[in-house]
């Protein structure tokens, strides 16, 4: 029965749980010794007609899941039961299975096949998400909105803005993660301690030929085992995308409450319910459960950081560490990008919520517009600053709205007239470059993306 919530089909797509499931392990496995199996045969070491019947038998067809279990029942070792099991299929040419091979060179050069095709997959959610940013932006580019730092109101931005700031961080998560494929996409064939001496004098051609085979590089020198940095660091760089994810789903979930009404999850009105005893609930369920699951991939940094540490040329700690942390992380990042696609696109927004929540602090939020405008006409910045706070806390007091307080300030009114006043006011001349900047980094995405093939 399965118990956890992707083995019951709760959490994960349905692209990435196929990567990971026990049958494309296994058969993962099965394609590097098919190709070590080719290799020897290319340098001299075994006959052809060998290496191919165990390329025509290394399939999950012949070499049944069942059938490793068994054996592992009785020997206690998943590797070597393996091993059996395809020896078995391959009849006396299985006395050339797994020449000269330590468990790891074909467990490790399964993982890095398996991570060829995660990454792939991760990439492509992405460079959705990315698009989808960049049209949002370009979209709402003039939909003013008030900025907030500390949960409060601090000067007007644009929605398009917000957008354009996330797909940039996304954008640099596409960039870490095509770097990080150098390093993490490697498998190895270098025997019990990494020294090649059970692979002959053809050692290094036999780990050329396999990698070649399987459309990997080699990792440049390794033990019984890829060292683990390199799994670390893929799995920290998931930890950062689903904290970036739980950024954007955080943000929605505030813009949501009804004291701002800004932003929505879409709701299909005609069946969704939103609570099992309050019929009027319209809950964030999908930013709540991004924002959860990124907690779980973060707690996986841990021991994937622990598994950096070995004993001398390979223990076995790592081992059942990563059986969770390399399967959870990449299913559990896919289906937080799956789930995050959808949010963004289809997002409801309330420009006109928006608009009127600008005005909620009765104009005291434009207070750095006026006090600019007060140095231009030659007023210390300093004593202008603590003029305009004073007046603030004043308008915030008295209940009055900012516009009246500052008419009827001597200071203010020595300086500025009503029109000048109003101006400064008005949040829609006060969003400095953020226009700009968003059709700048709109046609920096743009190259970006034209230079990878991607429209």
């Amino acid at each position: 029965m399965p118990i956890l919530p992707i083995d019951t089909g709760r959490y994960g797509t349905p692209e990435m749980r196929k990567i990971f499931e026990e049958e494309t392990r296994i058969q993962k496995m099965l394609d590097v010794e098919a190709a070590l199996a080719w290799a020897h045969a290319e340098v001299g070491n075994i006959p052809r007609e060998d290496a191919e019947k165990i390329a025509a038998m290394a399939s999950t067809k012949y070499v049944k899941l069942s059938r490793v279990k068994e054996i592992e029942r009785e020997i206690i070792h998943d590797v070597a039961s393996f091993v059996r099991a395809l020896a078995e299929a391959c009849g006396p040419s299985g006395a050339y299975v797994h020449l000269g091979a330590t468990s790891y060179d074909i467990v490790d050069t399964a993982i890095a096949l398996q991570f060829k095709e995660a990454l792939g997959l991760t990439e492509r959610r992405l460079s959705n998400l990315e698009k989808i940013l960049m049209e949002k932006a370009l979209q709402y580019k003039n939909t003013l909105m008030m900025g907030r730092t500390h949960g409060q109101h601090a000067l007007p931005i644009t929605l398009g803005f917000k957008f354009a700031v996330w797909m940039r961080e996304i954008s640099r998560h596409i960039q870490r993660l095509r770097q990080c494929k150098d390093r993490v996409l490697v498998g190895k064939m270098s025997g019990a301690v990494g020294v090649q001496a059970g692979l002959g004098p053809h050692a290094m051609k036999i780990q050329e030929l396999v990698m070649q085979r399987l459309g990997m590089k080699h990792a440049e020198i390794s033990t019984q085992i890829v060292q683990r940095d390199r799994h670390a660091e893929l799995v920290c760089l998931l930890a950062m995308i689903a904290s970036t994810l739980d950024n954007f789903a955080t943000e929605i979930r505030q813009l949501q409450r009804p004291e701002i009404g800004e932003l929505f999850e879409a709701f299909e009105a005609e069946k969704r319910v939103g609570s099992s005893t309050m019929p009027h609930k319209r809950d964030p369920e999908t930013c709540e459960t991004i924002c959860g699951l990124a907690r779980i991939v973060r707690s996986l940094v841990i021991p994937a950081l622990e598994n950096v540490i070995t004993w001398h040329e390979r223990d076995m700690t790592q081992s059942s560490a990563e059986r969770f942390i390399i399967p959870e992380t990449c299913i559990l990042v896919d289906h937080m990008l799956f789930l995050m696609n959808n949010v963004v696109a289809n997002l409801h927004v309330d420009e006109q919520r928006m608009l009127k929540n600008t005005e909620l602090t009765q104009g005291r939020a434009m207070s750095e517009a006026v006090m600019i405008a007060l140095t231009r006409k030659g007023v210390n910045r300093q004593e202008a600053h603590e003029l305009l706070r004073k007046l603030a806390i004043k308008s915030k007091m008295e209940k009055r709205h900012f516009r009246e307080i500052l008419i009827a300030d001597k200071v203010v009114r020595e300086k500025l007239s009503e029109k000048e006043i109003d101006e400064a006011l008005n949040p829609r001349n006060y969003l400095g470059t953020a226009l700009e900047q968003v059709e700048l980094v709109v046609k920096k995405t743009r190259e970006e993306r034209e230079a990878k093939g991607l429209t």
